[in-house]
């Protein structure tokens, strides 16, 4: 009885990493993608967009090395996405992309392709 016991857990086991398997070939790959904006070093600098329901509490910005340049790092699926930084309080595109397109307010948005 125990050889047989320890045949159906292996078989059960080998059920469960093909599940596991099939399950994360499923799954969305994921791209690091690098946002980064100069702004004054002591800026408050946050990210919003399709990407995170355009929440400007989401995603705050890490100030880099104290020379006014501040970056995000977000895993993200393929797809196209639109954004804006808040700097300030202010709503700006990302002035290092001139990929652009309009919005229901009358601005505009930035616009990143994750392949």
């Amino acid at each position: 009885m125990p050889v047989l016991r320890a045949a159906h857990t292996r078989t059960e086991k080998q059920r469960s990493i093909t599940a596991e398997r099939a399950t994360a070939s499923r799954t969305p790959r994921r791209r690091r993608v690098i946002f980064r904006i100069e702004a004054g070093p002591e800026s408050d600098v946050r990210l919003a967009g399709s990407f995170n329901q355009w929440d400007p509490c989401a995603q705050r910005l890490r100030r880099e090395n104290g020379n006014g340049t501040h970056s995000a790092s977000l895993l993200l699926p393929a797809g196209r996405y639109e954004y804006k930084f808040i700097v300030d309080g202010q709503w700006v595109c990302n002035p290092a992309s001139a990929d652009r397109v309009a919005n229901d307010c009358g601005t505009l948005n930035s616009v990143i392709e994750v392949r």
